[in-house]
């Protein structure tokens, strides 16, 4: 009923878990993760106890395989169950029960496991694997892109209700005091998969601090924004295109005011997200042409 991907990037010291299915709220149930351990899937009839349990062994460091044998042993029901899960090292380990509706299945390859039940096919798992490997860009590019991969591959074969998305990194929460970097959920949608990348862009925009893209702070740039903050009675200064202690305080306040606050930088950059954020509000703005009738 359930396809996902589990999978953790050595480099930034990421792990996740993206899942979707054709049951309600399947973020609740399917995909765990810790920073420094790894990351776990559980799913069919998924025994829950399987994440927290598979987290603990992760977290002293002991091999995928040895952590899903483990899990695998004291479960009774162990022929209807299908997790896959990935070490600190990026071992994967996956297991597809006896007793899983077809078509059910895995993969796994460095860093990463998928797997299926209820599936169209094989090839759904195996489109998600390719797109994994040959994917750009951060962890959770790369789960988003395989997780799409799947359901175009044809995904759930009873249909769609629900997807979700789980990043961890050491201090990557909210402020700094947990590691849930990213932990979003699409609980019952007609395209959950899509409201799910819709959602992530929302998220990506307005909270995570990602380099790219960022905007040089040119005259051009600032004097339009300093035109913008002015109608919004943020801003009182001259139109320069200097981007000055004043500008910045009000670019700062505004970022505030609209979840933004992740995205002030110190330096000669903007993040474009803010600069998009600033137009959207301000419509009345006629772009460069707007910051040039009222300069001065």
């Amino acid at each position: 009923m359930t396809f996902s991907i589990v999978a953790c990037d050595s480099v930034s010291g990421d792990w996740g878990v993206a899942v979707a299915s054709k049951f309600p709220a399947v973020g609740a149930v399917v995909p765990w993760a810790a920073a420094g351990a790894g990351a776990v899937a559980t799913q069919a009839w998924a025994n829950v106890s399987y994440g927290p349990a598979g987290l603990a062994m992760l977290a002293e460091n002991l091999d995928a395989e040895d952590v899903l044998a483990s899990l695998l042993e004291d479960d009774e029901a162990v022929r209807d169950r299908q997790v896959g899960l990935v070490d600190r090292a990026g071992r994967a380990a996956s297991y597809t029960g006896e007793g899983c509706m077809p078509w059910a299945g895995g993969i796994t390859g460095e860093g990463f496991a998928c797997q299926g039940n209820i599936l169209t096919g094989p090839e759904v798992v195996q489109a998600m694997a390719r797109t994994f490997e040959e994917a750009p860009g951060e962890l959770v590019d790369r789960l988003l892109d395989a997780l799409s991969a799947g359901e175009a591959a044809g995904g759930d074969r009873r249909g769609k209700q629900s997807a979700a998305l789980l990043v961890v990194r050491e201090g990557g929460g909210y402020g700094g005091r947990s590691d849930r970097y990213i932990d979003l959920r699409v609980d019952d949608h007609a395209e959950p998969v899509r409201e799910l990348l819709r959602v992530f862009s929302v998220y990506d925009r307005e909270y995570l601090v990602r380099e790219d893209p960022l905007v040089a702070a040119s005259a051009e740039t600032v004097k339009d924004l300093q035109v913008r903050l002015r109608s919004l009675g943020r801003y009182e200064g001259p139109v320069s295109g200097e981007l000055d202690e004043a500008t910045r305080a009000a670019l700062a306040a505004f970022a505030g005011e609209y979840n933004l606050d992740a995205k002030i930088r110190d330096d000669d950059q903007l993040h474009e997200s803010l600069i998009r954020e600033l137009r959207d509000v301000t419509p009345e703005i006629d772009g460069d042409a707007g910051a040039g009738s009222r300069s001065g």
